[in-house]
């Protein structure tokens, strides 16, 4: 079966856990889209996991891992989780392989990262970037000026080629962020250093995952980030700048969508957001501080706290239809044990106006307020529950509202970080 794994609200909604359960049953772990801006934490026999740009699905022995001609490479970062998974006695060697179309993220990718948003932060209209690079390495993508992992094959077309482009951004860095620019030589020294080492990893993934599926091998797509940062379908400008949706697992893969089985969305019991942009159903700063204290909400990335709110159905619904999802899973039911009424934002208030649907507009969105529907809560400590019917009633009765609402079926539902503190239904 090939299945692909959608985050539902904002990102960070704990896919990283997900995957490590799906990857048991899976031959091959794809990654898609985004870059090492990305975090998927995993406890892994109770050691902490955090990857941001291999496949968590690289924890499981034998298991084949892509990462696919949609997803960006910083070289730096990737040979640093390499050699950290190494350390912890991971080897990637024959399991990985690198989309030899996937493009290259360069220095100047994240330092024209970096000064443009600290150049918007002065004027207001900051994103929140993660100041990655991702960006940048995206615009220079659809520029057609990047350079791209299979072009390692060839240094003299690639020296003469980034030559070109680093000129160019030289000129940008200079005259618009008054920075004096990068030195050519010392990117290409970068360059030379894991040059032949990054091509041993590099395949026509997309010829490899075609055979693969028609030998009947199961193929898990693993998504970063979540629907409301895809690039088209989100809260724009306050996105990432890849596809986040399903869409992104066709393109960013080169797998077919007659190749696809499932599609299965994960969301939070409660919503969460990481950088700028509006967030309706955000909650008070006092039980913010609470759940974010209790739900650990702390960027694997960059370690910023994430800002916390109810449920909100409006844009869980809006994934729903965007990617197809044919499933759900809920995470961290568990914090929201002690809360004696826990809310759902099922509709917005916009200008006096009822609105049950995402407002695309993001002027309009930035004035939604949500309305509110209350429910009981339960106190009871959820981590070592493993059947739906040992749930609290109150919790049992939150997730099937839940269904109702997103009109989908949740078939796992997490009270806990581990592996185990996982109910299936």
């Amino acid at each position: 079966m090939n299945r692909i794994l959608i985050g539902a609200q904002w990102g960070d909604e704990g896919k990283g856990k997900i995957i490590d359960l799906l990857a048991r049953k899976s031959d091959i772990i794809v990654r898609y889209q985004g870059g090492n801006n990305a975090g998927h934490t995993v406890k892994f026999d109770d050691e902490k996991f955090v990857l941001h740009l291999i496949p968590s699905g690289i924890l499981h022995p034998g298991k084949i891992c892509v990462i696919g001609n949609g997803a960006v490479i910083d070289p730096q970062a990737f040979f640093e989780e390499v050699r950290v998974l190494a350390a912890k006695g991971v080897s990637v060697k024959g399991r990985l392989f690198v989309s030899e179309t996937a493009h290259l993220l360069f220095p100047y990718h994240k330092l024209m990262d970096q000064l443009r948003e600290e150049s918007f932060g002065r004027r207001s209209g900051m994103i929140g970037t993660t100041k990655k690079g991702i960006g940048p390495c995206y615009a220079d993508k659809m520029a057609r000026v990047g350079l791209r992992v299979g072009d390692l094959k060839n240094p003299a077309f690639f020296k003469v080629r980034l030559a070109q482009v680093l000129a160019e951004r030289n000129e940008i860095l200079k005259k618009i962020y008054r920075h004096p620019g990068l030195s050519f030589s010392e990117i290409w020294r970068q360059v030379e250093s894991y040059r032949r080492e990054l091509l041993k990893f590099s395949a026509d993934t997309p010829r490899y995952l075609f055979e693969a599926s028609r030998k009947g091998r199961s193929i898990l797509f693993e998504g970063a980030q979540g629907t409301m940062l895809d690039v088209d379908h989100g809260t724009y400008p306050y996105v990432t700048s890849s596809n986040a949706s399903v869409g992104g697992a066709i393109t960013g893969s080169g797998v077919s969508p007659t190749l696809i089985d499932h599609v299965i969305g994960v969301v939070k019991a409660y919503t969460t957001r990481v950088g700028e942009g509006p967030f309706p159903s955000q909650f008070p700063e006092r039980l913010m501080k609470v759940i974010q204290t209790k739900g650990e909400e702390f960027g694997s990335t960059t370690g910023r706290p994430r800002r916390c709110g109810w449920f909100d159905a409006v844009i869980a619904r809006h994934a729903v239809r965007i990617n197809g999802l044919d499933e759900m899973a809920v995470m961290k039911l568990d914090v929201l044990s002690g809360l004696k009424e826990i809310k759902i934002a099922t509709a917005y208030k916009i200008g006096g106006k009822l609105c049950e649907n995402y407002p695309a507009a993001i002027e309009e969105f930035s004035k939604a307020k949500p309305v509110y529907e209350t429910h009981p809560g339960w106190d009871e400590d959820l981590s070592g529950i493993r059947r739906w019917k040992q749930l609290p009633a109150n919790a049992r009765r939150y997730l099937k509202r839940l269904e109702t609402l997103l009109a989908t079926r949740i078939k796992i539902v997490s009270v806990g970080s581990k592996r185990a503190q996982t109910i299936f239904l």
